[in-house]
């Protein structure tokens, strides 16, 4: 099974960054990206940053990079994840940056803010596609309407359904799917079917998990989490009714016994297990874990929508990977030449085979379609996708200390819904205060 991204991003990336990287402006040179040829003539080593929890994938671009010219070669190296963010402070601070990094979107700005990559502004606007491009992963490569690095794969949240269970239990998929009081109706019924079924199923103790597939619920609603510009931003949790509304869904699924009750210590080491099993109705999660995971035969009964708000719109977690070039890259023209490469559509279209959604919108041809028909909501609503722009994230949401689980865990499984609130306002706030650069 691949292993669970948003579990194991807990991190305190901030931190690290801003321990190893000194307070002003980088000083090391930036490419000129305007000059004649740049990204067309290229040639020589290029050096690639892959997070380990993407290789594969990587590798799989790369290789049919070096096998398409005979002039660049791209070498790739994996970083863990867990030490990504403090090795590649450590380069900057050192000035011996590799050519490209392929870097968690999450992880993308505080390096930007910290001057740390090349503007790519002028590159990203002459790419035909550009308008394409999933645009929450965009808005976490971009600071005051400049861009510094382009999606590469995306890592989506969504509703995962399994429509033999429903239909046991009379209920319409659209139904079940279209907003909180459907989901909780839906799992009713699912309930009722016996004790081996339950209607819903999420790791409950998985911070990363959480971050990723809850919130959603409230952006669907058209509210935050984390409001205001960096520099000066709070949290928006205690008065926020969506919030609410969800942290209350998901305690009556719990108190009913919707839920399998792992879910109470459930920590992403087996995301998933009971929905590929086919013993969970609805399992809000993401395409690898819920289709990649499971067999051919449980992929047929599974049906998928974007997390719905409260009274219905759509969200997905803008999650995946940003390619951005260091300042200081010795080979940038080379490295931007085989970003595009890795924007083509034949690399895009076939990102799922890997557990991961392409970044253009117009990859849902008729052939992805038809090949990864589970693959296909994230790009059809590609403008739902969303993540918050806010160089604490790690510390509000992925760690395991972080004040989003804990509120959620208060919520849901103490069924104290206004503590929750109010201690994870004080929480978000506490951190927000003590976060911006």
């Amino acid at each position: 099974m691949v292993l669970p991204r948003r579990n194991v991003l807990g991190l305190g990336g901030l931190a690290a960054l801003s321990a190893l990287l000194p307070s002003c402006a980088s000083t090391l040179p930036e490419p000129d990206v305007t000059a004649a040829g740049f990204g067309e003539d290229g040639e020589g080593v290029v050096r690639l940053w892959c997070r380990a929890a993407t290789v594969v994938g990587v590798r799989q671009t790369v290789d049919a990079f070096n096998a398409s010219q005979d002039r660049v070669r791209v070498e790739v190296t994996p970083v863990l994840d867990g030490q990504y963010v403090t090795k590649l402070a450590t380069a900057v601070r050192g000035g011996n940056v590799p050519d490209v990094v392929d870097i968690d979107d999450i992880n993308s700005m505080p390096f930007i803010y910290r001057d740390s990559f090349t503007d790519l502004t002028p590159l990203v606007q002459q790419l035909e596609f550009a308008d394409r491009l999933n645009p929450g992963q965009l808005g976490l490569a971009t600071r005051e309407g400049r861009t510094y690095g382009v999606p590469y794969i995306a890592d989506n949240s969504a509703l995962f359904y399994n429509t033999e269970l429903l239909e046991r239990a009379g209920v319409d998929p659209a139904d079940a799917t279209a907003d909180l009081d459907g989901m909780l109706a839906a799992a009713r019924a699912v309930g009722e079917l016996g004790e081996s079924t339950h209607g819903l199923s999420i790791d409950g103790n998985a911070a990363g998990i959480l971050g990723f597939v809850v919130q959603p619920h409230v952006w669907a609603a058209g509210e935050r989490t984390v409001v205001g510009e960096v520099g000066s931003q709070r949290g928006d949790i205690a008065g926020n009714d969506a919030v609410r509304r969800t942290f209350e869904l998901y305690r009556t699924l719990w108190a009913e016994g919707l839920m399998p009750r792992a879910n109470f210590s459930g920590d992403g080491a087996r995301w998933g297990a009971a929905f590929t099993a086919g013993t969970v109705a609805l399992f809000p999660a993401n395409f690898s874990v819920a289709v990649l995971s499971a067999d051919p035969e449980m992929r047929a009964k599974t049906g998928v929508a974007l997390l719905p708000g409260p009274d219905g719109g759509r969200a997905t977690f803008a999650g995946g990977d940003n390619l951005c070039i260091p300042r200081g890259a010795a080979n940038a023209s080379a490295a931007w030449q085989f970003v595009k490469f890795a924007l083509d559509l034949p690399q895009q279209t076939n990102l799922p085979a890997g557990g991961y959604i392409p970044v253009r919108s117009d990859a849902a041809t008729e052939e992805y379609r038809a090949t990864y028909p589970l693959a296909v909501a994230p790009l059809e609503q590609i403008e739902e996708a969303y993540a918050p722009v806010t160089l604490a994230y790690n510390l509000l949401f992925n760690q395991q200390d972080s004040p989003w689980i804990a509120a959620f865990r208060r919520a849901v499984f103490d069924g104290d819904v206004d503590a929750a609130l109010a201690e994870g306002q004080e929480g978000f706030d506490r951190v927000l205060e003590q976060a911006q650069l």
